[in-house]
C-alpha cells in the first residue's frame, strides 16, 4: 500500500496542426494510503493521462509524483510497483485462465511453479473463478474475462491498483454487479487504488472520494455527497447528478430573481446575488415539485416511467426542465404544469467564472482540493 502524492503534475504533447496540447494541468492530488479514488469526467478531460503519468507509462512535463514520499516520477513503470487493469482486459488468447493470472508472477519473481500455482488457487478462489483455470479467454463471458484480469493484477500484491475504465465494456446488470465486487475486494486488500471512469453514476457509487476533471484541469475532491450538494462550480454542479441538474440565466432585479418563460423567485436571503445583475440558477430535479398554487409554468414533453419515479420533462421558453416525481403523478405531454422549490435547495453560479455563490451546504464545512482557475475554463 502507499500514499500518492501527485505535485504540480503537468503533461503536455506536440501536435503537428494544434501546436502543444495541455493534457493535465498542473493538477495537486493526495490520495491516501488504502483509499479507492475515482477520476471522473468527460472524454479528453485528462484522466486517463493523469493515470498514466501514476503508473509511469507517461512522463511528465513537470512536476512530481510520489510514492510514500519517495518520488516516482522518473521510474520506468515496472519499478514503481503498480498493477493496472485495462478496459479491454488484455488477456493473451494462446495462454488458459491459470497461465494468464501466473504471468506476471512467472516474470517478475523467483518463485517456484508449484508457489505459482498454489497462489493462483488462492487469487481463482477469492474471485469465485477457481472452475474456469483451464479454459481461454474466448471461451469466457466479458465479466469472466474482467475477473480474470483483475486476478493477474491482484496476485502481484501491488502497492498501487490503477484501473482504467475497467467496466466499460460489460452490460448494465454486470457492470452494477462488478462494482460492488471491485468495491468489497478493494475493501479486502486495502490496496490504494485510482479507478478512471467517464460514468459520473459509477464515480459517485464506488469512489471513497471523487475527483473530478475538465479540460485537464482538477476541479473538486471530495465524497459522492460533497460533489453532490456542495459543488465548487457549475461544471461540478452540470456533471455530477442524473439527470443532470436544471440550469437557467435569472436577471437580479433587488431580492428577485426574472429568467426566461416568466420564471420568478424573491430570495429570503439576497446576500448571494450583492453586486450582480444576472446569475445562474440550478435546481435539481428532485427539487422540483408540482403544485395547485403560484410558481413557475412548464410544458410537459415526456413522461419517462422509472417504476417508483417518473421523471418528468418539460419546456420552459428554450430551456429544458426535468423533474424527479411520484410515480402516481403522470400529467400528460402538452399539459402546462406549475413548479415551485424550497429555497434551501437553490443553486447560483457566478455567469461568469461559473464558481458556485450558493449551494445545499453552504453551512458546512467540505474539501474541495484544488479549484479551477480564476475565470473558468
Amino acid at each position: 500500500m502507499a500514499t500518492i502524492d501527485i505535485d504540480t503534475v503537468r503533461k503536455e504533447f506536440e501536435n503537428d496542426e494544434e501546436g502543444t496540447i495541455v493534457a493535465v494541468d498542473d493538477v495537486d492530488l493526495t490520495i491516501q494510503d488504502g483509499e479507492f479514488l475515482v477520476l471522473v469526467g468527460p472524454s479528453g478531460c485528462g484522466k486517463t493521462t493523469t493515470l498514466r503519468t501514476i503508473a509511469g507509462l507517461e512522463d511528465v512535463t513537470s512536476g512530481e509524483i510520489y510514492f510514500d514520499e519517495t518520488e516516482v516520477s522518473g521510474k520506468r513503470a515496472r519499478d514503481r510497483d503498480v498493477a493496472m487493469v485495462f478496459q479491454n482486459y488484455a488477456l493473451y488468447p494462446h495462454m488458459n485462465v491459470r497461465q494468464n493470472i501466473g504471468f506476471g508472477l512467472k516474470l517478475s519473481s523467483e518463485m517456484s511453479s508449484a508457489e505459482i500455482r498454489q497462489k493462483v488457487d488462492q487469487v481463482a478462489e477469492m474471485l469465485g473463478i477457481s472452475d474456469l483455470l483451464h479454459k481461454k479467454p474466448k471461451e469466457l463471458s466479458g465479466g469472466q474475462q474482467q475477473r480474470v484480469a483483475l486476478g493477474r493484477a491482484i496476485i502481484r500484491e501491488p502497492e498501487v491498483f490503477l484501473m482504467d475504465e475497467p467496466l466499460s465494456n460489460l452490460d448494465a446488470k454486470l457492470r452494477a454487479q462488478m462494482r460492488t465486487e471491485l468495491q468489497e475486494l478493494q475493501h479486502d486488500l486495502d490496496v490504494t487504488t485510482v479507478y478512471v471512469t467517464h460514468d459520473q453514476t459509477e464515480a459517485m457509487a464506488m469512489g471513497d472520494r471523487i475527483a473530478i476533471m475538465n479540460d485537464g484541469v482538477l476541479q473538486q475532491v471530495g465524497s459522492a455527497e460533497e460533489v453532490y450538494r456542495s459543488p465548487t462550480n457549475e461544471f461540478v454542479a452540470d456533471f455530477i447528478g442524473s439527470p443532470s441538474i436544471n440550469l437557467l440565466t435569472a436577471e437580479v432585479d433587488g431580492s428577485t430573481l426574472r429568467g426566461p418563460g416568466g420564471f420568478r423567485h424573491t430570495l429570503e436571503d439576497d446576500s448571494w446575488v450583492d453586486g450582480y445583475d444576472e446569475v445562474r440558477v440550478g435546481i435539481r430535479p428532485e427539487d422540483l415539485r408540482l403544485t395547485d398554487g403560484e410558481g413557475t409554468d412548464a410544458e410537459v414533453s415526456v413522461v419517462e416511467p422509472m417504476g417508483n419515479e417518473n421523471f418528468l420533462y418539460m419546456t420552459l421558453a428554450d430551456i429544458e426542465l426535468t423533474a424527479r416525481i411520484a410515480s402516481a403523478l403522470r400529467p400528460s405531454p402538452g399539459q402546462t404544469v406549475t413548479l415551485e422549490f424550497d429555497e434551501d435547495a437553490l443553486y447560483l453560479f457566478d455567469p461568469r467564472t461559473g464558481d458556485a455563490l450558493k449551494t445545499k451546504t453552504d453551512e458546512t464545512d467540505v474539501e474541495v482540493g484544488q479549484y479551477a482557475p480564476e475565470g473558468g475554463r
